[in-house]
């Protein structure tokens, strides 16, 4: 075949995926709870509970107000991390009681429970998740959802999942979760980054056997359109209070980890999630004072400590085109306290979700070696996930 028309070929399949990519960018995404000609007619004289919080929106609109201006039964709402209003600040637990905007009971499953009890379900017929998650392990929606799961199970309650897209939903990385480390902030054996919906990862939960005692839930998923894994999401509304913008939300897999040690990752600042610092650093770009912000760090790591540090901003991009975790600035920040006891806490090992990443961080190996190690597990996790795949 002569060089000059594979040329051609060449060009005209390029021309054809540009054109492809221009048409899905064109294209709005539809998320699960838009489609409501779809799942409307399923709700019809049920007694419904919501998983919700300021982003279960439809448009501008709440789901709960648009349920209830339908004239659908709302009996209660199941209220997250950072609440049913998305006010909290992270950690902080949720009180139960009535929302003073619609009169509907707001049941809290992020305070002295974090699973919905026998009884919270005896006058439910159907459960509703939507939920904005941002893709990362420990971000604890996906907790939540496994557990509402495992109680519907035990309930024989169906599950609904109103599928939003995942804004981290581009790549697979991070070292996935041994069992022995299970924790809210990482209940199932995934890596840091899944690359799942939602929807995607309630299918496996299900379909793994994950829910307590083997149980499966009798679960259905509303998938969205004009959606796939390399979409680029803009999300609408900010998934937390201290997730503000794209580039924290970017940043996040990566930078949580400094959660863990003796660093602020920027709580307490406009930047939270996009800097990191010390007061003890001697290097730096930048300086950042943590302080309290109402509903969003009122007690922050290092609060009124004057840090130096580096803003990690510029790292989102390299994200995007690599479509990969950075570790090395948790390297370099380890190497430069390395004889300070304190660097780590008890919370850098649940985050990880294994002993094995403090331990290659204290042993010195580079990032490409720490890396290596992941491979064989993240194949086999990439396999099983293949099984669960709606996009």
């Amino acid at each position: 075949m002569p060089v000059y028309f594979i040329m051609f070929l060449i060009m005209v399949f390029t021309a054809c995926q540009a054109s492809n990519q221009r048409t899905r960018d064109l294209d709005p995404i539809i998320t699960g709870a838009e489609r409501t000609e779809i799942y409307f007619p399923e709700l019809e004289g049920k007694r419904l509970a919501l998983v919700a919080n300021h982003t279960s929106k439809i448009g501008s609109i709440h789901l709960v107000d648009t349920l209830l201006t339908r004239g659908f039964q709302v009996k209660k709402v199941f209220a997250p991390e950072h609440g049913f209003r998305g006010e909290a600040e992270d950690g902080t637990h949720i009180a139960s009681g009535i929302d003073g905007k619609t009169g509907v009971m707001v049941v809290s499953i992020y305070g002295q429970t974090r699973k919905p009890s026998q009884q919270d379900l005896e006058d439910v017929d159907l459960v509703i998740f939507d939920i904005q998650d941002v893709g990362a392990r420990f971000y604890t929606f996906i907790s939540t959802m496994s557990l509402v799961m495992e109680a519907c199970a035990e309930k024989g309650i169906p599950f609904l999942v109103l599928d939003r897209p995942n804004p981290n939903g581009f790549y697979v990385d991070g070292p996935v979760l041994e069992p022995g480390f299970a924790s809210f902030v990482g209940m199932h054996s995934v890596p840091v980054v899944h690359g799942m919906t939602v929807g995607e990862y309630a299918q496996m939960v299900n379909g793994e056997g994950w829910l307590n005692g083997g149980l499966t839930c009798e679960l259905k998923v509303i998938p969205m359109l004009n959606y796939d894994h390399q979409t680029l999401y803009q999300l609408p509304v900010r998934p937390s209070p201290n997730l503000p913008d794209m580039t924290a939300v970017y940043l996040y897999p990566s930078l949580c980890f400094f959660e863990g040690t003796m660093l602020s990752v920027g709580r307490g600042t406009e930047k939270p999630f996009r800097i990191i610092g010390h007061p003890d650093f001697s290097v730096g770009d930048i300086e950042f004072t943590p302080v309290s912000i109402s509903g969003a760090s009122v007690n922050p790591p290092l609060k009124d400590k004057l840090c130096l540090g580096f803003d990690m901003s510029y790292l989102a991009d390299s994200i995007l085109i690599n479509k990969r975790l950075h570790l090395q600035p948790l390297i370099d920040a380890w190497n430069y306290f390395r004889d300070d006891e304190a660097f780590f806490n008890n919370y850098f090992n649940k985050l990880a979700g294994t002993s094995i990443l403090r331990q290659q961080l204290e042993a010195g190996l580079s990032e490409s070696e720490i890396r290596a190690s992941w491979q064989e597990d993240l194949e086999r996790f990439k396999k099983m996930r293949e099984k669960y795949l709606i996009y």
